[in-house]
């Protein structure tokens, strides 16, 4: 049987308090240590709940979209992984293709078949059992995808304009991104969009975010650089947001609008984004456009020196004021204090966390109580699976008093006479 965090609610824990583990659709939820759950809340902010849409967070700690390369269809090892992570106040989850395409990572889960569908409603199940939240992030990567790991089809994108760099370690010499082919009638893959969301609605996804960021195929039309389309969809600050509305538009006719979110990287940077300044307009579009259809969220990532290298730094706060009915998310290598801070502060509605999620399955309980997530992250592990078993770096990282732990709580008061509090 699977050992998993436990996810549920404060009354939960305190209803099975002392108990190791809660059994959840035959498999074993390991709950959260008493001796953990004794300690002060510190961070009351980042602890409180929040009504988000239709859905209420009970937290405001967020599981940021993760690429983990364990799956085309999701599976029990999946389920486990998101399932010991259900304390967060939300889940979103990697992206999630909406096509088959030829991504560097071959194991990226789709959304796209009957068998996807089956295989997601294993893994919600289990998130909703262990009292989680979880969105689909729904995914295309338009022109940085290769040729050759999709049946020699052509990459497709809003022009024939090539992304700069990539390496596809998995083809002969490492290549790097190729020209994509314009695409014709972008409805064509408005329609895609729908269908996804469609299909996350019968997998018992709460709700959708659109990925719009990181140089992929929304992001692709919102840049000035990576667009230079002369009809509806290019041009003008309008016409570049176009795709992206369409699009939300798309989800909302199946979700309606209080269960669907949006991600921005607006600095740009990655997949060869110029974001910044030229961008900006686009933007500011976008979101007054989103504020209007009244959605649950939208997350945007702010600047950060390795990820956005080549973009240029857009401050965030400045999305803030434009949403009065949409709760505004922000992510980006936060620490919990910062968070708190931007909470308080009223800069953020919630805070999305990345690798602190993925390498500390009861993140979200340690945070609020000021205590240190894990450290020794093997960062190899992140998107490959060793001697063939996929638990390894992805669902087998300690629990607050687990052996692991210990080591580094020990390390720490050896390094400074105390254990952290």
């Amino acid at each position: 049987m699977a050992n998993l965090a436990l996810g549920y609610p404060q009354s939960a824990h305190r209803k099975n308090e002392g108990k190791k583990f809660i059994m959840v659709s035959e498999t074993l939820i390991q709950a959260a240590k008493p001796a953990l759950l004794a300690k002060p809340v510190i961070h009351k902010t980042l602890n409180s709940s929040l009504q988000v849409g239709d859905v209420t967070l009970k937290n405001r700690i967020v599981m940021a979209s993760l690429t983990r390369n364990r799956g085309v269809i999701s599976n029990r090892v999946n389920a486990e992984y998101y399932a010991q992570r259900a304390s967060t106040g939300l889940i979103i989850s990697e992206g999630t293709l909406i096509e088959p395409q030829g991504t560097e990572w071959i194991n990226a889960p789709g959304i796209y078949s009957e068998q996807q569908i089956k295989g997601w409603k294993g893994t919600t199940n289990l998130v909703h059992e262990a009292g989680g939240l979880i969105f689909a992030q729904l995914w295309h990567l338009g022109r940085v995808c290769h040729p050759h790991l999709q049946a020699n089809l052509p990459n497709i994108g809003p022009s024939a304009i090539g992304a700069t760099g990539g390496k596809f370690r998995l083809l002969a010499g490492e290549p790097g991104y190729v020209t994509p082919t314009a695409i014709e009638d972008p409805k064509t893959y408005i329609e895609l969009y729908r269908k996804a969301a469609q299909n996350a609605k019968a997998a018992g996804f709460d709700g959708v975010e659109l990925h719009s960021a990181n140089g992929y195929l929304v992001n692709q039309f919102i840049d000035s650089r990576s667009n230079q389309r002369t009809d509806a969809y290019g041009g003008s600050p309008e016409n570049r947001a176009r795709f992206a509305l369409e699009a939300i538009d798309a989800l909302i006719s199946v979700y309606g609008p209080k269960r669907v979110g949006i991600k921005f990287s607006p600095s740009g940077g990655y997949n060869d984004m110029q974001g910044g300044p030229a961008d900006l307009p686009t933007y500011i579009h976008l979101v007054k456009e989103i504020e209007k259809r009244g959605i649950a969220y939208v997350q945007v990532t702010r600047y950060l020196d390795d990820f956005s290298a080549g973009g240029q730094k857009v401050d965030v706060d400045q999305f803030r004021p434009l949403l009065k009915n949409t709760r505004f998310f922000v992510g980006g290598a936060f620490t919990p204090a910062e968070a708190e801070e931007w909470l308080k502060e009223g800069k953020a509605d919630a805070v999305v966390f990345g690798r602190s999620v993925l390498g500390t399955p009861d993140f979200a309980v340690r945070a609020v109580r000021g205590e240190e997530a894990n450290k020794d992250l093997n960062y190899k592990l992140f998107y490959v699976v060793e001697n063939g078993d996929p638990r390894i770096g992805y669902s087998d990282y300690p629990f607050w008093g687990d052996e692991g732990c210990k080591e580094q709580q020990e390390a720490k008061k050896d390094a400074k006479g105390a254990p952290h509090n």
